[in-house]
């Protein structure tokens, strides 16, 4: 379908009909609200080495580059708040129009902006998490802590545990319960839409094959080509929160 309007009116007839859909999400949403994709040329992650799980477990001198890596990933996002996108997404559930949100972001926005059913495949950067004791805590404190004083902050409940962000680290499994849930829902969903995600890294990218092949319809929103492109029964490219408004008001005209 080559027509954008089509499509906007194809999947509001969708959403209107589905019993159960699901939203995906990935960077390309946290973008529009100011947050860097920290794959892109002069991300993150571009610009420091990587510090594996069992590098992070083993080595002081590994969990304090870790802990440098993070504050600055810390200041792009700490500030940002919900835009048009989550907020829409937001709304659909709270109107029974879809059932949740699985998302590769850290970022915690789909929660801020009132998203209940939200599955963090990689964790969130709002909670520092104990590797020992397991005790949570927020990051905010514990990230000007390490910027005063240039140490990795230590345990305020067991003192000695290796205190991590609540994410997950190059080399550090998919927390499984989560994954098993999304999974779950993506086997009962007749629709899902996957918004900002280049749709190549798995097991994440396979959410959306996993609705097809229980018999579901996929739906596309990226700025570039996916992975998943040929799969789609629609892809979409341009703004996600463009995009969602036209589909919402499409949505309240039927």
């Amino acid at each position: 379908m080559n027509n954008q309007q089509d499509s906007i009116q194809l999947i509001a007839k969708w959403l209107a009909e589905s019993k159960k859909t699901v939203i995906f999400t990935g960077a390309g949403i946290s973008t529009e609200s100011g947050i860097p994709d920290f794959r892109s040329p002069g991300g993150i992650w571009t610009k420091y080495r990587t510090v594996y799980f069992d590098e992070f477990m083993e080595s002081a001198d590994a969990r304090h580059e870790y802990w440098q890596q993070k504050c600055e990933g810390h200041r792009d996002f700490a500030d940002a708040a919900p835009n048009t996108g989550h907020n829409i997404i937001a709304k659909w559930e709270a109107e029974e129009l879809t059932c949740g949100v699985i998302t590769q972001n850290i970022d915690g926005l789909h929660t801020i902006a009132g998203s209940r059913e939200v599955l963090e495949l990689h964790g969130t950067a709002r909670q520092i998490k104990c590797m020992d004791c397991e005790a949570m805590f927020d990051v905010g404190p514990m990230v000007d802590e390490f910027l005063e004083t240039d140490s990795v902050p230590a345990c305020p409940q067991c003192k000695t545990g290796r205190l991590k962000h609540a994410t997950v680290s190059f080399g550090q499994s998919l927390p499984p319960d989560v994954l098993q849930k999304a999974y779950q829902w993506c086997r009962d969903a007749d629709l899902i839409l996957a918004l900002g995600s280049s749709l190549v890294v798995t097991p994440a990218a396979d959410l959306p094959v996993t609705v097809k092949k229980y018999g579901g319809r996929v739906m596309i929103i990226n700025r570039d080509e996916t992975g998943l492109d040929e799969i789609a029964d629609v892809k979409l490219s341009g703004s996600i929160g463009e995009t969602l408004t036209e589909i919402d008001q499409a949505i309240q005209t039927r």
